[in-house]
């Protein structure tokens, strides 16, 4: 679930790390950039859509501005 900032680098993130794009979740199409909200809203818009099952691991991802960044494993717990 990475920040959504931009769908074309989220594309382009997946394509460049093999990741298909049914495991990348994105919602910018309908919330814009929202910034630091971003990743709950994807949390909650795939657990309204039941993408997310019990032990299921996510990696998220955001960066900011001054190149900052940050990222974190989870697992789903219903």
């Amino acid at each position: 679930m990475p920040h959504q900032a931009n769908a074309r680098i989220i594309d382009a993130a997946a394509a460049c790390l093999g990741i298909p794009g049914n495991y990348m979740l994105g919602n910018i199409d309908r919330y814009a950039n929202t910034v630091s909200a971003s990743i709950p809203l994807a949390i909650a818009d795939a657990a309204a859509a039941d993408r997310l099952a019990p032990g299921q691991t996510m990696l998220l991802v955001g960066f900011g501005a001054g190149l900052s960044w940050g990222g974190g494993l989870l697992s789903w717990r219903d």
